[in-house]
C-alpha cells in the first residue's frame, strides 16, 4: 500500500507543479500585455512615436481576458494537489519548542495525534468541496468572464482533495500503527527523501 500512496501522491504533485507552472506562465503574459498596453496609451508614446503607439494598441496586446479566474480556479486545485506529498513525507511546517524537551514516547503519540486531526480536516474540507461541486454542478453557475461553468474547478478541487483525504488517513493509520508497534513505517518531519 505505501507504494501505491507514494505513486499517487507524486504524481498529485507533478500534476500540480504542471498547473502551477502554467499558471506562472499565464500571469506572466498577462502582465507584460497589460504593461504593453499602457505604454501603448501613454503621452509619452503617443507624442514620441504616435504610430508604433497606434500599432502596438491595434495588435490588441493587453492583460489575458479571465487571468483571475484561471488563476484562482488552478491554485485551489494545486494546494490540493501537493498536499498528498507534502502529508507523506511528513514536510508540513511544524513549531518544536516544547517537543523537543518531550520523551521519545510522548513525541509519537503527539505526531500521531495531529497526524489523525489533520486526516479528520482534509476529509472535512473533501467532504465540502463535494458539496459545492455538487452545487455548482446543479445550478449550472459560470465564470464571470470566460463564462466556463464553475463545477469545473470544483471538481478538479474535489478529485485532488480526494486523493489527499486517502493519503491523509493512510498516513494517519500509519503513524498510530507506529507508536503502537515502536515501528517506524512513515519518514519524520524533514525526512523527505525517503
Amino acid at each position: 500500500m505505501q507504494s501505491f500512496v507514494t505513486r499517487l501522491a507524486r504524481f498529485m504533485a507533478l500534476l500540480g507543479g504542471l498547473v502551477l507552472t502554467a499558471l506562472v506562465i499565464l500571469t506572466c503574459l498577462s502582465v507584460a500585455g497589460r504593461g504593453l498596453n499602457t505604454l501603448g496609451h501613454s503621452d509619452l508614446m503617443e507624442g514620441a512615436a504616435p504610430g508604433l503607439a497606434a500599432w502596438l494598441i491595434g495588435t490588441g496586446v493587453g492583460p489575458v481576458t479571465g487571468d483571475y479566474e484561471l488563476v484562482t480556479a488552478g491554485m485551489a486545485f494545486a494546494i490540493f494537489a501537493f498536499l498528498p506529498l507534502t502529508q507523506l513525507t511528513a514536510s508540513h511546517a511544524t513549531v518544536d519548542v516544547f517537543t523537543g524537551l518531550m520523551p521519545a514516547r510522548a513525541n509519537a503519540w503527539l505526531i500521531a495525534f495531529w497526524e489523525v486531526v489533520l486526516a479528520v480536516v482534509i476529509l472535512v474540507i473533501g467532504w465540502r468541496l463535494h458539496a459545492g461541486f455538487l452545487e455548482k454542478l446543479d445550478n449550472g453557475e459560470t465564470s464571470f468572464l470566460l463564462q466556463y461553468p464553475v463545477w469545473w474547478s470544483y471538481g478538479a478541487s474535489f478529485a485532488a482533495a480526494a486523493v489527499a483525504a486517502l493519503v491523509s488517513v493512510w498516513c494517519a493509520a500509519a503513524r498510530v500503527t507506529e507508536t503502537l508497534t515502536g515501528r517506524p513505517i512513515l519518514p519524520r518531519g524533514g525526512e523527505a527523501g525517503h
